[in-house]
């Protein structure tokens, strides 16, 4: 076993990680795994921008990649994954040659056929080519799953054992960890609190994926300046609306404590399904620490306390997650161990 290790320690595949000292016997060295092990690559594909990072195995960040859609993509998101993964590597060439795993996270039901997922072909011979140019396994995850994997491993929930992530921006959705893995359901679906049924009453009949579109950013500001009256121009999005709101406009704080009543509605309903030790909410609206007060309020009158958070990575949580996961992948893999991906590309 020493000669084993002493050899995996030349070639830097392994590096010593500390000395274990016990009251009784020789001291121990502990290892983990070494640079030349190998790189992967995370990459959240979404409709806003695409953004990629090279990590080692052992989590050293080696090289990042950040374009917003409209100047790289044009609308070909999925064809252009393949330029965004050489522009990468280009930046650690020594590296590129040893990569193990590619994860790209994406907006979308991910399951194992790919049943749910739009331009499914078009997407999978993009899939395709990057599997037989590189020669390795290309993972597909959901963006949310990929986000709650990260605050799990690095960010607000990473004390915690049984965790739930709720994004909420320009849509909604959640990603449910325990014991440090994703919980997606028979299907891929757990989580898609988008298509819960909304609005529900004697009077009305539930709409397909409204929970999405009413809970979604654009709504928030479409309702805001519908219900603004005349204390000045209304705000033009989000950021400016939650500006607003903490300068103590009653109009926007009247929008805000709405919003979060809303979001405390469906915090509720993942609480009463799930019982999870923390709700983590993140996302470009829910990571204002501003709605907190009123989400806890509403949870604790609906069910039952909960601790409730704000997420600690803000827009960098999918990404994250996504070179998170391909570190777990290739590691089982290199150590024979099985290795799960809710849809794996294999050349």
């Amino acid at each position: 076993m020493s000669a084993a290790v002493t050899e995996l320690e030349r070639y830097r595949l392994v590096v010593p990680a500390g000395i274990n000292r016990g009251g009784v016997g020789r001291s121990s060295v502990t290892y983990s795994v070494g640079p030349e092990a190998g790189v992967v690559i995370g990459i959240d594909c979404g409709t806003t921008q695409i953004h990629a990072i090279v990590c080692s195995v052992d989590g050293t960040k080696i090289a990042e990649v950040e374009k917003p859609s409209r100047a790289v993509l044009g609308g070909e998101r999925f064809e252009a994954l393949r330029s965004v993964i050489e522009e990468v590597l280009r930046q650690c060439p020594d590296q590129a040659p040893f990569l193990r795993t590619v994860v790209i996270a994406l907006p979308n039901i991910i399951s194992p056929n790919l049943e749910r997922l739009p331009e499914r072909d078009r997407f999978l011979l993009a899939a395709e080519r990057i599997c037989q140019v590189y020669r390795v396994p290309v993972l597909l995850e959901n963006n949310v799953n990929c986000a709650a994997l990260a605050e799990y491993h690095y960010g607000a929930a990473k004390e915690h054992s049984f965790a739930v992530y709720m994004q909420i921006g320009v849509k909604v959705g959640v990603g449910i960890v325990i014991d440090g893995k994703l919980f997606r359901g028979f299907k891929g679906g757990a989580g898609e609190v988008g298509h819960l049924p909304f609005p529900w009453s004697e009077g009305e009949q539930p709409r397909p994926s409204h929970v999405e579109t009413y809970l979604g950013s654009a709504a928030l500001v479409e309702r805001a300046r519908a219900r603004w009256g005349e204390g000045g121009s209304p705000p033009r999005d989000t950021n400016e609306l939650f500006l607003r709101a903490q300068q103590g406009e009653p109009a926007a704080h009247v929008a805000v404590e709405k919003h979060g009543r809303d979001i405390g509605n469906l915090a509720a309903a993942c609480v009463s399904l799930l019982d999870p030790e923390l709700i983590v909410v993140g996302g470009g609206v829910g990571q204002n620490a501003v709605l907190l007060p009123v989400i806890n309020k509403v949870v604790e009158q609906l069910c039952w306390p909960v601790e409730i958070v704000t997420g600690e990575l803000s827009n960098r949580a999918t990404v994250l997650g996504a070179v998170r996961l391909a570190m777990d992948f290739t590691l089982a893999r290199l150590l024979g161990e099985e290795a799960k991906a809710a849809f794996i590309c294999e050349a």
